[in-house]
Order: C-alpha cells, then structure tokens, then sequence
C-alpha cells in the first residue's frame, strides 16, 4: 500500500537530448495539471543549435514547471525533482536542483561512451557525488521497450516512448490523471495509429511502474488553488498574443492581415494564427522580414488590422518600414518577442535589450507607443491594448514580449466576449475641407484636435484620393513639402500626438513605510513579486510598481519615484530602463540589478539583492 503525502507546491524539471521529447512531455504534464486547478508557471529551455549531436551539453533540452494548490508567480527557483533521461541532462542540470531533492535517473544512458561525451570520468552514480540527493535509478528505455513488445513496432520506436513512460511515472508520483493526454495521443498520431497505441502503453507503463516499485512507496498530491470562478485554459504567451490579435479584429470590426517570417522564439504566433482563418484573419509568410513588415503596412493603408511579428534581429530590418509608418501616420501592431542578442545571439534564450530599439531604433524623429505584457495570460489583454493604441491614434505600437513570456504557459480565465474593449473606429467616407474655391475636398492631414489623429480613408472611397509617401506631407493637404517650418511642425506634432495617449496610473503596492521601491517592466513582473512577498513575510518593508506602458510613461510616475529614497529596477539587460528614468527624472536614485544570462531572474536572487539595497541605506 503506497503512502500519499499532501504537498502545498512543487517544482519538476524533465531533462534529456533534444530528441528526446522533453518540451512534449513539460507540455503534457502541464495539461494534466492545469485540468486538475492547480495554479501553475512554466519555463521550457531549449538547445539554440537544430539538432546538436546526440548526448551532449550543447543538446540538453528541458522543461520546468512550478504548480501549486495557491496562486505563484514564476516557475521556480530550484527544482525539488529532477528526470535526467542522459548523463548530459544530469550534469547541465544538477547545479539547479534543490539539495536533497529526487533525482530520478534513465540507468540505461548511463553508459562509458555517454558519460565520457559529457567529461564524466566515474559513472556519479557510483562516486558517491549525488549522495545529497534521493537519487532513483529507473531503467526507462529497456522499460519501454519491454512494455511495447506485443506492439507492432520497432526497437527504435519503442525506445522513443521512453518520454511517455518517464510522463507516466511523474503522473503516478504527483496524482494526475492521463486521459488528456491519452485523447492528445491519438489526435497526434491519428495516421500513426500503431504509434499512438505504443506511446498510449508507455505512458500507461510508466503509471503502473510507479504504483508497484518498491523505490517508490511514496505519492503526492497537490489539492486544487483557490482562483477566481471561470473557465479557465492552459495558455502560452504567444498565443495568448495570437487570440489577443483575433480578439482585437473581432472588437474593432476589422480584417486582421498578419505578415511575418519565421524567427525563434516569434513563429508560434504565426502558426497559431494560420489556424484561425474562420475569424477573418489572412496569415502571409513572406520572404524576409521587410516584405513582412510592408505588406502589413500596406494592409492597414487599406483599411485592415496590420500586424506584424518578429524577434529583434527581425525588428532591426522592419525599422525603415516602421518609420514609414510613423510618417504614413498609419496604424501598425509590432510584436517584439526578445530573445538573447546581439545579433543572432542565443536565439532561445531570453532577454530584455530591445528596449531602446523599441523607442529610438527608427532614422530621424520617428516615436512610437511601446508597451510591454508581464505574464504569458496579461499577452491577450496587452495585445488589446496596443490595438487600441494603434488604431485611435493611428501609430505604429510595439508590443515587447520576450522568449519567457512566450514559451512559459499559466492558467488563463477566458474573458467574456462581452467584456472585450471596443475597439471600433470610424473610416472616413466624405470631404473634410474646402479648397481655395470653396469646393469640398480631403484633407488627409487634417486632424482630431484631441487625439491628433489624422482620418483614414480606405482607398477607393470615392472623393477621398489622397497621396501618401515617405517624403514629408503639408499638414492638413499631405501634399509634398520641404518647407522647414512645416516639418517641425510635423515632427512635434507627430511626438505630442505618442505623447498624449493616455494611459493608467502606475499602480503602487506599498504597506505604506517602504523606504525603497522595485520597479520592473516585462517579464521581470513574476520574478520581482515573488521577492517582494518573500521580504515581505520575513517583515521587510518594500514598495513594488511595474510598468506595461514604456511609452508614454504614466503621468504620475515622477511622482512616484519621488516618494522612495532609492528606486532598484531589475532588467535582463545592462540598464536600459534605468538609463531612461535617470534622463526623465535626473533627481531620482536608480539603482539597476541587470543580467543577461539569456535565463530570468530568480526570485532568491532578488531577494537578496533588495535586502543587500535597503540594509545599505
């Protein structure tokens, strides 16, 4: 009779080659969890290289993810259960795991030629350096392949269930179910059914090896969180962002045109989107990105949603076309997902250094709204609001998300379609002027005098022929104009028009005797609560604010900053926020906490950062 022992959280982490499925087996695990309500938070790390050879560190491949009965904001700091499916995963990840944690071992890979590959002189199954660790020996592949020896397949094959077998015993450990992954099964491998069938008898394998091996007389359970009531799905950031893009056509009325160029870790937006042609939504994968970025520019100049995706080598090409943008005065939605640079970087890794691209990356005066989500399920609402930016104040909108935003997935409550923002605007459709013979005619730069917007007229509509092009306009006619007085005019009013869009207070958590404030922006919003509530469970008082809108900035966020006697700002690159508030509050004292390891912060590591600041005065 096995015991079940409840637990409050854990935190697992599945590691193996490339190839051996470790990203689907986070992801089914995950799914399991999810339909359990458990609260959730995950970190997939993939291998930069396609296929690096087999059973390397260069080819180490894992998947992380935190759930707990409450709600928790990142997907942990340290794994309490490791499955090292190679010595490779054994060695890359060891150092992250908790001491005196579950390491459980696929005996099988543990071979002189394997362990030689990774530098390992003595199997550390046998050397005694895995002795602060419960280390459990499995022999998962020659599991598997017993397991599968009715089935009418090969060794080969069999041996590539071994993830499924692995999924199956952490399922039996930690008490969830497998039906979705069953029915995901099939669906996978509908052509494939005798596949289907084996990874279905591995996956049920694994199952009963946990529930009768003596190495395991010990299962947990996790009880369900306690969120608020709605249905709720299991969601990544991108595609949250790619339903966010569909939910954005649908409340604005509009067709949605997507151009984009497959880039890591930016195409799964692209992908999600290709599925939802029944929305309105035409996906083009073009030949580069600056064919991308134009036919999405071309597509608002007629009267679409134009969206476009990339990651920040991809940014760089779509600058020129962003510019046109701005001049154009066009709305224009740019995904930014960041990844680790410069130039083609790591690109799996993430990071935060786009920031100042997204506000100055453009030739001459070219400002445009920038905002940035802070969790995979704040994507939808983010992507709402860039539109809503976009299209009220005609403008291109960079939305920065990042690699651990769009990969990392949590429980999302999916809003009431009543509940979406209305997003619709009105296309012009008659003369807005009178010439100097007092006949009507369209004035193309004519604009609201309160958002600073000019008109849009979809082309065609009869009486409304207007030029448009990257030389600058006359306001009010949009005819060409080098007159200097004129582009001043222009340039000024085309920043006070960003300017002006208003945006929400920032908001502030603050007992109320904090003498030091975190802001963050981004993905660091996980990571930074979690400090925060660590301190302030040990009774040290800190302030906390984050920032979705780069730019404008909140109108309250000097005063703010000028409550707090330092103001400590983390960011996964070496300063650029920290840099932008030293210029627009040269009296505020900012202290930077930067990394770029292409990894997030942990939340011990802020702690202990803050707690170094604030005991230092």
């Amino acid at each position: 009779m096995n015991t079940v022992r409840q637990l409050d959280r854990v935190v697992i982490r599945f590691a193996g080659d490339s190839g051996d499925g470790m990203q689907l087996t986070g992801d089914r695990f995950t799914a399991e969890t999810a339909k359990l309500g458990n609260d959730l938070s995950t970190l997939p790390n993939y291998p930069a290289e396609i296929r690096a050879p087999a059973g390397t560190l260069p080819g180490v491949s894992s998947f992380q993810i935190h759930f707990a009965d409450s709600d928790i904001l990142t997907p942990g700091d340290e794994p309490e259960v490791l499955v090292a499916m190679n010595p490779a995963a054994l060695k890359a990840n060891l150092r992250d795991l908790k001491r005196g944690g579950v390491v459980i071992v696929n005996t099988d890979e543990f071979t002189k030629r394997n362990l030689t590959k990774v530098g390992y002189e003595a199997s550390p199954l046998e050397d005694g350096s895995l002795d602060d660790y419960q280390l459990i020996e499995v022999k998962l592949t020659s599991l598997t392949i017993a397991a599968l020896e009715d089935h009418d397949i090969g060794k080969k094959d069999a041996a590539r269930s071994k993830n499924m077998f692995a999924l199956g015993l952490l399922s039996w450990m930690y008490s969830r179910t497998t039906a979705v992954t069953e029915d995901f099964l099939k669906k996978k491998f509908a052509s494939k059914p005798d596949i289907a069938a084996a990874n279905i008898a591995a996956l049920k394998a694994g199952w009963n090896y946990g529930e009768t091996a003596e190495s395991f007389a010990v299962r947990f359970e996790i009880p369900p969180a306690t969120l608020p009531a709605g249905t709720y799905r299991n969601i990544t950031g991108n595609q949250a962002l790619a339903w966010g893009v569909i939910a954005a056509g649908v409340a604005s009325e509009l067709p949605v045109f997507l151009g984009a160029y497959p880039i890591t870790p930016a195409s799964d937006i692209l992908h999600e989107l290709s599925k939802h042609k029944r929305f309105g939504v035409t996906t083009v994968q073009a030949e580069d990105e600056i064919a991308a970025a134009g036919a999405a520019l071309g597509a608002s100049w007629g009267g679409a949603l134009g969206v476009t995706t990339s990651s920040g080598p991809g940014i760089a090409l779509k600058s020129e076309t962003i510019s046109l943008a701005v001049s154009l005065e066009l709305p224009l939605v740019v995904i930014d997902v960041q990844r680790a640079g410069p130039s083609t970087g790591m690109p799996t890794k993430t990071e935060q250094a786009d920031l100042l691209m997204a506000m100055f990356g453009r030739h001459g005066e070219a400002p445009i709204a920038v905002v940035a989500p802070q969790s995979p399920s704040d994507c939808f609402d983010a992507m709402l609001e860039a539109t809503r930016m976009a299209l009220h104040y005609r403008t291109p909108v960079m939305l920065l998300s990042d690699g651990y935003i769009a990969n990392g997935a949590e429980p999302w409550r999916l809003p009431d379609m009543g509940d979406l923002p209305d997003l619709s605007v009105a296309f012009a459709t008659e003369p807005n002027g009178t010439d100097a013979k007092g006949e009507p005619v369209f004035l193309p730069f004519q604009r609201d005098p309160e958002t600073l917007a000019r008109p849009w007229a979809v082309p065609g509509t009869p009486g409304l022929q207007h030029r448009i092009g990257g030389i600058e306009k006359a306001d009010g006619t949009g005819d060409i104009s080098y007159d200097p007085a004129n582009h001043d005019h222009m340039v000024r009013t085309r920043a006070a028009k960003i300017a002006g869009i208003p945006v929400p207070d920032l908001e502030v958590e603050d007992a109320g005797d904090a003498s030091v404030l975190v802001l963050g922006w981004g993905s660091t919003w996980g990571p930074i609560g979690a400090a925060v509530r660590g301190l302030s469970d040990k009774g040290v008082p800190v302030a906390r604010a984050h920032l979705r809108y780069l730019n404008p900035m909140p109108a309250n966020l000097g005063e703010v900053l000028a409550r707090y006697d330092k103001v400590v700002v983390p960011e996964m690159n070496l300063g650029q926020l920290s840099l932008l508030l030293r210029g627009a509050f040269p009296g505020v004292d900012v202290v930077g906490y930067n990394k770029v390891r292409g990894l997030p912060f942990t939340s011990n590591e802020l702690q202990d950062a803050l707690e170094e600041v604030i005991k230092n005065g």
